[in-house]
């Protein structure tokens, strides 16, 4: 595969151009990489409304009817559902682990069995995030072991 970079002026509008013999998997995924990467989400932090990189986010966590994204020293609060996220990020790194939680593979520095088939997912910031034993199959599949 043949990679080209071309700097452009400001007056030139970016793009990207894929020229592939078929839309294979690794073709989506990278579209979706490029599309999550441009967009950004609407959250709250007490009073404040902010708009964050979801490339930022660590894990997405449903409690109480409310919705959390977990960045690396910070916590979020986004309106939309956990469903309407999961369908947002399909096909990128984000992967639900659990009823209530999504996680960013991008993010994990290790997992490790826990107990009852479960397993357990150490962050680069050093928080540790369960995986239920449903999503564990699911989840092998998806990292290839």
């Amino acid at each position: 595969m043949k990679i080209i970079i071309e700097d452009i002026g400001p007056e030139e509008e970016e793009a990207v151009i894929i020229r592939c013999r078929e839309v294979d998997e690794a073709v989506l995924q990278l579209v979706n990489a490029l599309k999550v990467k441009k967009e950004k989400l609407t959250v709250r932090q007490g009073e404040k409304i902010l708009q964050i990189e979801p490339g930022n986010i660590y894990y997405i966590e449903a409690v109480d009817n409310k919705v959390f994204l977990y960045l690396e020293n910070s916590v979020y609060e986004t309106r939309m559902k956990l469903y309407e996220l999961e369908r947002r990020f399909a096909g990128t790194d984000f992967f639900r682990v659990s009823k209530s939680v999504i996680l960013n593979l991008a993010k994990v520095r290790s997992f490790t069995p826990g107990f009852n088939g479960r397993f357990e997912a150490l962050m680069r910031n050093g928080e540790r995030v369960g995986i239920s034993r449903q999503y564990v199959p699911l989840l092998k599949n998806k990292l290839g072991i």
